[in-house]
């Protein structure tokens, strides 16, 4: 029998970012995700999330952020050049609106849909900035109901120049901090993974497990609407 609260199923689940936002919104979270995942927040299944073992049916929500390697700009830096990463929007997208579930679909903004990427994601993204923030990390979502984003403040911080990581990669840039100098940091390396975990405010995370993460207030801001779309209107936005 279901709980009166309700499901939501969070397939490519990683850390936790957008499992933390929806339990925000009021949903009681399980994740799936192909890799162990010691430090997810709460329920946690071992497995295939294109082949999940449970029944999406008994959820009321799926979120799912398939791989992104193959959508971001990132692919393009020359050590990465070559290599192919699965491009699994279709096949996610397929399968959700198969199940009769409302869905979400997360990935890098570079996956929206266009003329060249005709099976790309149709929705609007989101910045750390409309959030208040420190960190910008752009993320666009393909939703099975309506949202809507926030008003997308300027982007004013420094992005470091030069040919390398720090000047190329925006959408995972951490804007300046109070204190420090104005520059920005990407999420690698020991201090700045540091910064853009406080930055998205999801301290229980360690390592890689940051760089792939969302910040939670994105999927408590999508679950608030999904909550509207499923009939409990008093957690409106």
């Amino acid at each position: 029998m279901r709980a009166t609260k309700l499901a939501a199923l969070d397939l490519f689940c990683g850390a936790g970012g957008a499992a933390m936002g929806l339990h925000r919104a009021g949903f009681d979270v399980t994740g799936i995700d192909i890799k162990r995942q010691p430090r997810y927040p709460f329920r946690f299944i071992q497995g295939d999330a294109l082949k999940p073992p449970v029944h999406l049916s008994d959820f009321d929500l799926i979120w799912a952020s398939p791989p992104c390697q193959g959508y971001s700009i990132m692919r393009n830096l020359p050590w990465l050049r070559g290599r192919n990463y699965p491009m699994l929007i279709p096949a996610v997208r397929k399968m959700l609106a198969s199940s009769g579930v409302h869905y979400i679909i997360e990935n890098v903004n570079q996956a929206r849909a266009t003329r060249h990427l005709e099976d790309g994601l149709v929705g609007a993204f989101l910045c750390g900035k409309m959030f208040g923030l420190p960190i910008y990390r752009h993320r666009r979502f393909e939703t099975s109901f309506f949202w809507f984003a926030p008003a997308h403040p300027k982007h004013t911080d420094k992005i470091r120049s030069g040919p390398w990581l720090g000047g190329r990669a925006r959408d995972v840039t951490v804007a300046s901090w109070p204190g420090t100098r104005g520059d920005s940091a990407v999420g690698h390396g020991p201090r700045a993974r540091r910064r853009a975990k406080n930055g998205m405010q999801v301290q229980w995370m360690k390592g890689d497990e940051v760089g792939q993460a969302i910040p939670p207030a994105y999927a408590e801001h999508i679950g608030r609407y999904a909550m509207m779309a499923l009939g409990l209107d008093e957690t409106q936005p």
